[in-house]
């Protein structure tokens, strides 16, 4: 008797192991990159408020955009939070990621500060504009330009980093630079003023949330994960702004005063608003950001005009919105 129980015993072993063999392996979770800024802090808010599955949805913070597109094209980022621009230029060269929202644009928080003796855009002619070597900076700039009826070679752009702004103002090495949130504060504070912001370009300065194509094809169940921890974050933001900008602050090495103030420069679309954009034939965003693009081939940095049918997939976001109860 004793025998035949040892030998149930086995058999059950065997059927386990059996059965353990033929299941698939566990997914690891989506990895999900973002660099610091206030406008990608809802992902970093839902983790840290624990509003995330860590089993299926992982946010890895990055020093820069430039490292998300780096991670993503060796394979070590499944998605990232980018600038509408970084997208394109993504896809441009050939990568395959599609948009599947919109996250947030900038309302005032990109800026060109200059010193207190230039009092109209004109007085910038034979001046020297400090600005990042980035796209968003060169949008910025040419714009700029453009309204102020000023070619390229009217002024010096002198291309640094956006931490070296104030020093060269201080200095006279620049007479204004292309700066933003919360960088500008420091600079504004020493009698600095905006003279042109992303107010004036609406809808230019986007980010958006890109998912690579085989991970669309193959793990749609998680790409819902994630558009569930964006919505998640960005309800605790909206419901309880005084104590997201407590919690996120430190890490943007601002007070939550000042992180509330970051936060005034920019507009987060709602999930309603962002598949409303991305919707349509063409879609509305393509419409919203044509100039953007046509300025970007312009520029060099677009070979091609987007061909929005392949950088967008609503497919998350409708989901997303059909998983919703009924009121």
């Amino acid at each position: 008797m004793a025998r035949a129980r040892r030998s149930l015993r086995w058999l059950s072993l065997v059927v386990a192991l059996g059965a353990l063999a033929c299941s698939e392996p566990a997914q690891p979770p989506l990895m999900v990159g973002v660099n610091t800024w206030v406008g990608y802090d809802p992902l970093v808010l839902a983790r840290d408020r624990e509003a995330i599955d860590a089993l299926k949805v992982k946010v890895v913070e990055l020093v820069s955009s430039a490292e998300a597109v780096r991670h993503l094209r060796n394979g070590l980022l499944d998605a990232a939070g980018l600038t509408l621009d970084e997208a394109l230029r993504l896809v441009d060269s050939g990568f395959g990621v599609r948009i599947v929202a919109l996250l947030d644009t900038s309302a005032g928080a990109d800026m060109v500060v200059a010193a207190p003796r230039i009092t109209s855009l004109q007085q910038l002619r034979g001046e020297a504009i400090a600005a990042e070597d980035a796209t968003v900076a060169t949008l910025m700039l040419e714009r700029l330009l453009r309204k102020a009826r000023l070619r390229q070679d009217d002024v010096t752009v002198v291309r640094m980093d956006a931490t070296q702004h104030l020093t060269a103002l201080l200095s006279d090495r620049v007479a204004a630079a292309v700066s933003y949130a919360p960088m500008n504060g420091p600079i504004q504070a020493l009698g600095y003023r905006p003279i042109f912001d992303s107010r004036e370009m609406p809808g230019q300065i986007v980010d958006v949330l890109v998912v690579r194509n085989e991970v669309l094809e193959e793990r749609p169940e998680a790409v819902d994960a994630l558009m569930g921890v964006w919505a998640a974050g960005l309800n605790v933001m909206q419901l309880d702004p005084q104590g997201a900008a407590a919690s996120m602050a430190p890490g943007a090495e601002l007070t939550p005063a000042q992180y509330q103030s970051v936060q005034q420069g920019l507009r987060f679309y709602s999930p309603a608003e962002s598949l409303a954009l991305l919707s349509g034939q063409p879609p509305l965003l393509a419409q919203q950001s044509s100039d953007m693009a046509q300025l970007l081939q312009e520029l060099g940095l677009l070979r091609e005009p987007p061909n929005w049918a392949n950088l967008i997939d609503t497919g998350p976001a409708v989901r997303a919105r059909d998983a919703q109860p009924l009121p």
